[in-house]
């Protein structure tokens, strides 16, 4: 019989030793494994067309405009529809996307090694808040800001990390993540402290490798004005950090929480790569002005992956400034993250909460203490207008459904716990 308590120490000590470090960018079919010229992946498990959500939609009709396999939006559902198509989720890949998480071929991402296990993971970059791509826009000026960030933002970007990486190895992201949490961020809804700190870290690279003076500023300007610019990092290096701890024979610990706009679902490190899924739930919003509750889309996104590291809605006691964007108290904030200690199977030992005496972060959520206790992940996330092309509509509080959760700790008792 396999010694569920130390399979489950392995798995959490194999998430804990993560090393992410940001040590390259390419194109999404030069970098990503398995990436095919007809490929789109997609945040959350696996879906078809026919089942996607409005803002999964519009964002597939986006990308489909942006590759030029389509010359208008009409053009692009019926592309989308016909099966020339190839859908599959990024995590199939060793990526994540935001929201609607849809990547292209010729999308530049960023590339991840966890430096413990050599591991690497993947992530597009961040757009900005609104109308936007992974909210499901795709009007003209949101394909025209994706090919900026393809012919500006990127070779810029990447001249000044491959110079960082030749300096000094790449960027520590395990260590901005630290002290953002310092500052006020819990890495989901919040990262403003982090993409400050990433900012000053490129910054003096990007100064040598950048020839051209008005890139650069527009560079700097855009990331400066764009709070969430770190969040793809961190979720490249969550994913990087807890598919370290995934295939542990015995572990009950869950590697991915990942919401399509339709299901949500999730895997456990002793479970292969089964996914186990049910309805995504209805996130609870703080509405941007003019939108009603009738607007919001099931939740979506694997932005899920901070939350399976032990952080996002796990770390909310370390943001109390983030009520005034998802709604709640600080004390809310605080209740929620003591609350996520009783599904853990530890404590962060780089991650700390300061206004927690600096106790580290609620790590490693145990599927069998969720089916246990009843008490289900909370996340703290944006939130999308259900028809396509609208974007986004807020951001709030929501609870992972527990089917999903219960559903994996039957079959975890059925592999390991039956005679």
């Amino acid at each position: 019989m396999v010694d569920i308590e130390q399979a489950n120490r392995e798995a959490l000590s194999r998430l804990l030793s993560a090393q992410p470090v940001l040590t390259d960018m390419g194109l999404a079919k030069d970098v990503i494994p398995g990436m095919g010229e007809k490929t789109l992946l997609h945040a959350g498990p696996p879906i078809t067309w026919e089942r996607m959500s409005g803002p999964m939609r519009g964002a597939v009709m986006a990308a489909c405009l942006y590759e030029g396999w389509a010359a208008d939006p009409e053009e692009a559902q019926r592309v989308a529809a016909s099966g020339q198509i190839s859908f599959d989720p990024c995590h199939h890949h060793h990526a994540v996307g935001p929201m609607a998480g849809v990547t292209s071929p010729n999308m530049p991402v960023f590339v991840i090694e966890n430096r413990d296990r050599g591991n690497k993971a993947y992530c597009s970059m961040n757009e900005g808040l609104g109308k936007v791509m992974r909210m499901g826009a795709f009007a003209p000026e949101v394909i025209e800001h994706l090919k900026w960030m393809l012919h500006v933002l990127y070779p810029n970007l990447h001249a000044g990390i491959r110079k960082a990486a030749e300096v000094q190895g790449g960027i520590d992201l395990k260590n901005l993540i630290a002290q953002a949490l310092h500052m006020g961020d819990e890495m989901h809804n919040r990262n403003k402290a982090g993409t400050s700190l990433f900012l000053r870290a490129l910054t003096p690279f990007l100064i040598e490798a950048v020839p051209n003076c008005r890139d650069l500023a527009e560079v700097l300007r855009f990331i400066d004005k764009n709070d969430h610019f770190f969040l793809n990092l961190a979720m490249a290096a969550a994913k990087a950090s807890t598919e370290a701890a995934h295939d542990v024979e015995g572990s009950s610990l869950v590697t991915i929480m990942a919401r399509n706009g339709t299901d949500m679902g999730i895997q456990v490190s002793g479970l292969g790569r089964r996914w186990f899924t049910c309805q995504a739930a209805l996130p609870d919003v703080l509405l941007f002005p003019g939108f009603t509750k009738d607007d919001v889309n099931r939740d979506i996104g694997d932005s899920a992956i901070m939350e399976t590291l032990g952080v996002g809605g796990f770390a909310l006691a370390a943001a109390p400034a983030i009520v005034q964007f998802i709604g709640g108290t600080p004390a809310d904030a605080a209740k929620y993250t003591l609350e996520m200690y009783e599904i853990t199977l530890g404590e962060n030992t780089m991650y700390s909460i300061p206004s927690l005496n600096f106790r580290g972060t609620p790590t490693g959520i145990d599927v069998l203490k969720v089916a246990e206790t009843g008490i289900t992940p909370v996340l703290d996330t944006g939130a999308a207008n259900k028809e396509p092309g609208k974007g986004q509509v807020g951001a709030g509080i929501v609870r992972m459904p527990a089917e999903a959760f219960t559903k994996a700790a039957e079959a975890f008792v059925e592999k390991y716990l039956e005679d």
